[in-house]
């Protein structure tokens, strides 16, 4: 398979060096305000504070090792305080290339100890570009009101999201595909000529922002895929800017064969292997999907995933949702 690699890297001995001078002390003599974390010691030392607060602190987890393994989407963290945060968001580095429309790019992820910290972040201080359509994702219940308050203030459009938060355990060894009907697929990673196909078939997509978007997620981020004898993909997903698994899809014509839960196992054990969460969502009304998920043992989370769309009035109509 030609899946994506991505290394550790920290060793043991570097772990045990960080949490030393987390518990120290040493990192930061004294509480620096709100800021850009762009030190990479410190952005490793969030990783690691971050697993203590999961599941709703996977979104900004996911982001925030993407950004410690080569940061293939220009995102930075920006906390209220540290090293003692109460608030965390990650977003698009302000240098970056920006289209005011893409929502899908235009991407924050957030979690907070204190819903005040990041009500604080979002009124005081240059955190938001509150002037183009961007998004806001996380796994805890206060974010809707709270963003949504302050985007009223601002006179944006906020539409909600809210979806059932999974995350796989794979079994030790993937579904044998021998056993699979049909013809014997070749399973694969998606290519950035497949982009097309997947554009035209996200219920997300069907224009140029999410054209492109797809086409970066595939460039930079692990994808499975099972292809036919022809090599046409007919059942993929990929992973997203906060190593989330998305866009899990199988052709009409190609389903009920078992490719579904063989590209979800084999994409959720890559993600694990390298050290990545393997997160994923699904809605309310799904009930095909949700079948298969308890099916495989999928853990149903106790947190609901929430993706906000904010929208100024001057871009209103503009946009696909």
């Amino acid at each position: 398979m030609c899946l994506r690699q991505f290394h550790p890297i920290s060793s043991p001995k570097e772990d045990l060096k960080i949490k030393f001078l987390i518990r120290c002390g040493i990192i930061a003599s004294a509480l620096e305000k709100m800021s850009v974390l762009n030190c990479s010691t410190k952005l490793l030392i969030l990783e690691k504070m971050l697993k203590s607060h999961f599941p709703e602190s996977l979104k900004v987890y996911g982001a925030v090792m993407n950004i410690n393994r080569g940061n293939p989407f220009q995102k930075e963290v920006v906390v209220d305080s540290w090293p003692d945060f109460k608030a965390v968001i990650t977003r698009r580095q302000k240098e970056a290339e920006m289209d005011n429309l893409d929502h899908y790019t235009n991407a924050y992820a957030v979690f907070y100890k204190d819903i005040r910290a990041y009500r604080w972040l979002l009124e005081e201080h240059d955190v938001i570009n509150w002037n183009q359509v961007f998004q806001i994702q996380g796994l805890q219940s206060e974010l809707y009101d709270v963003s949504k308050d302050v985007a009223n203030s601002k006179q944006l459009d906020v539409k909600l999201t809210s979806f059932k938060a999974i995350r796989f355990s794979p079994p030790p060894t993937l579904p044998n595909t021998s056993s699979l009907m049909g013809s014997s697929p070749q399973l694969t990673c998606l290519s950035v000529a497949d982009a097309d196909l997947l554009n035209r078939t996200w219920s997300r997509g069907g224009n140029e922002q999410c054209l492109r978007y797809i086409m970066n997620l595939i460039s930079c981020f692990p994808s499975v895929c099972v292809r036919d004898d022809k090599g046409n993909p007919v059942s993929w997903s990929l992973t997203d800017q906060f190593s989330t698994m998305c866009h899990g899809y199988t052709l009409p014509e190609h389903r009920r064969k078992g490719y579904c839960q063989l590209v979800a196992f084999t994409l959720a054990r890559k993600l694990q292997s390298q050290g990545f969460p393997s997160l994923g969502n699904v809605l309310d009304d799904n009930m095909a999907s949700i079948s298969l998920l308890k099916s495989v043992h999928a853990e149903f989370l106790p947190c609901r995933f929430h993706r906000l769309i904010l929208t100024p009035a001057t871009f209103s109509g503009q946009i696909y949702l």
